[in-house]
Formats: C-alpha cells, structure tokens, sequence
C-alpha cells in the first residue's frame, strides 16, 4: 500500500490497457511483477522528468522498471496501445476508428549533453538537437512519430513518417495537412504511390503578421501542447532516438488513458486507517 500518485491508472484505466500488455516475464526466485505499478511508474517519470535514480522508492525498482520500458518499446507494445487506445477514443466521440484525414508538423526539441546520435541544427527554429515528426488525426490524436537529427527537413522525414502507420490506418487516410515545408519532391514522389492520398498545404493568409489560428493545423499545434506538459519532453533526453520516439507515444498514450476515464472515479485515497505503512493521505 502507497499513497497515490497523481498519474496513477485507476481502475478502468488498468482495465483498459491490460488486456493489451504482454505478460509478466517472472523471474526465478523473485515475486511476480505488478504490471500496474509498472505503468504507475513510466507515467510519473514522463511527467515528473526525473531521471531513472530519482523514481520513488516506494514504486518498483528503476532495473525492473527500465527493464519492461525497453523490452515493450522494442516488441511494438507502446504502438499496440496507442493504436488501441486511439481507436477507442474515436469511437466513443462517435467519429470511425479509422481515421481519413490526418495533420503532419514537427517542433524541434534541444539535446542533453548525454550522448547518442542523430543531432543536428535546425537553422530556421536556431534549435540544436533533434526533431520530432508526428502525424496526428483531426482529433490531435498521434497516428506515429519519427525522430530525426534537426537538420532533416519535414518533406525528407514524411516518407518515414507515413510508413510508421498501421496498414488499416494508412489505407483509410485520403487527406494530410501540412505547412508548405512538406510541399517536397521527395514527399510529393512518395505519394505518387497512393494516388488516394491528398496533401493540402495550409499556409499562413498573405499580409497577416502575430498568432493566426490555421485551419486545420491548429490541432497539430494543440498536440504539442499536450505533449509539453510531460516534462520529459521538455528537452530530449535520450541516448536512442528509439527512446524519443516511445516516450511520445508514452505521452500520448497517458492522456488518451486520461480521456478515456475522465469521468470514472478513482481508487480510494490510503487512510491512517487501511495503510499499513501509516502514511498520511493527501
């Protein structure tokens, strides 16, 4: 028993993802592993932003932790969720599961000085690190993300991008929208092979200066904001570019999960009363 953490799942929510993550891989000689309190931990990381030494003692040890953080990023659970998890959200706004429009963009995020490759500099943002390409529904909700060096520009990364997408989810989509920076011969020849796929450049109105709301990619923008309030996208942090990538989807992932259960009520709060431990409740 612990006092809960503000991004703790709550019961629908572990309910929800349970079904999706592969099991526990025990251990000789050790107690089975709560998959709940794994997904307890990843969550409060990405939005606390701390480092793996600085997880709270009282949530799994940061080796086991760590451990399912690596192995679900390189067997394709974090993307078995998002789908999952995105899928459900549509359709309980009452839209298809499929989407058939989509909204590409990608914000450049300043490196650590902990090492790893793909860095580069982004001349027009003056931003030195990486980029991250994503592609979100008209919903803000992420379809994929490929991370690059800064330097690379948005028509050259968009092939990537694309091919990141469920098969289901790529062969439904008819429009993408996106700033003229994607208006590329290397993107306009990759759709050349989707003759059902449409890209409608939305570009700033003529002689407008200050903040313009864009239709459409306005959404994109809100997708990043959502982001940012993971402080572990504040800044790239990671050595793999395959762990800028699952940390996005972790990000996005969390507020779906959030979405999905905003109005379901969450577990009890530990009392004097049911916690052993005789830890305050907040």
């Amino acid at each position: 028993m612990r006092k809960p953490y503000p991004t703790d799942l709550n019961n629908d929510a572990w309910e929800i993802v349970s079904g999706v993550i592969p099991p526990a891989v025990p251990k000789p000689g050790c107690e089975p592993t709560d998959l709940r309190e794994i997904l307890n931990a990843l969550p409060y990381q990405n939005q606390a932003g701390c480092t793996w030494d600085m997880l709270p003692h009282d949530l799994p040890p940061k080796s086991t932790v760590c451990d399912y953080y690596t192995r679900w990023r390189a067997d394709g659970t974090w993307d078995r969720l998002l789908d999952a998890l995105r899928r459900r959200v549509r359709e309980q706004a009452g839209r298809e599961a499929e989407p058939t429009a989509a909204v590409a963009d990608s914000p450049s995020a300043p490196t650590t000085q902990a090492g790893g490759g793909q860095r580069g500099y982004d001349g027009g943002k003056k931003v030195k690190g990486r980029k991250r390409h994503i592609l979100v529904d008209t919903m803000g909700l992420l379809l994929s993300v490929v991370v690059t060096a800064a330097d690379v520009s948005d028509g050259r990364a968009a092939p990537a991008v694309m091919d990141r997408l469920p098969l289901p989810t790529r062969a439904g989509l008819q429009k993408v929208y996106a700033d003229g920076r994607y208006h590329d011969t290397v993107f306009r020849a990759y759709l050349g092979g989707y003759p059902h796929l449409e890209l409608e450049v939305v570009s700033r109105p003529k002689g407008v200066r200050g903040f313009v709301i864009l239709k459409k990619r306005w959404v994109v923008e809100r997708a990043f904001a959502w982001g940012m309030t993971y402080r572990r996208l504040s800044r790239d942090y990671e050595k793999l570019v395959a762990g800028s990538e699952a940390r996005v989807k972790m990000a996005s992932i969390h507020t779906m999960l959030k979405r999905l259960t905003r109005n379901s009520g969450r577990e009890p709060v530990l009392t004097y009363a049911n916690n052993p431990m005789g830890r305050k409740a907040a």
